[in-house]
């Protein structure tokens, strides 16, 4: 099988509750097999395992060349701003060759907005009715 050169990288927070992290395997689960050519990891900011830096030190040592990560965090609250920027430098330094880019976190995009709302509205009792 050959090396994927490009990788996704969800990046979440981690919790101490180890069911904490279902829904973001199965996301991870639906992007792998969406992404059959590039590798699909999810990491952690603490509490949980791979942390960041563990993910992308391992994608390089893969020979990955390309890594998108994706903060699944709904705001841009202060991991976001300070934390994650600080971790990707140290990464980008630790690991020159491997091209590092990051997306806002998905709760800023309209489209992740829409389909929250879709699921909170069909979630009211008799939505099928109200449409």
């Amino acid at each position: 099988m050959d090396v994927a050169t490009r990788a996704l990288v969800l990046f979440a927070h981690g919790a101490r509750d180890a069911r904490w992290r279902e829904p973001f395997d199965r996301l991870q689960q639906k992007l792998a097999t969406a992404l059959p050519r590039c590798e699909v990891r999810l990491a952690f900011l603490e509490l949980m395992s791979p942390l960041l830096p563990d993910a992308l030190a391992e994608l390089a040592a893969r020979g990955v060349g390309e890594v998108t990560v994706v903060p699944v965090f709904f705001g841009q609250g202060g991991h976001i701003r300070r934390d994650l920027p600080a971790l990707l430098d140290q990464c980008r330094q630790a690991h020159p060759g491997l091209s590092i880019h990051c997306a806002a976190a998905v709760g800023e995009s309209d489209a992740v907005l829409d389909a929250i709302a879709a699921y909170c509205i069909a979630s009211l009792p008799g939505a099928a009715a109200q449409s």
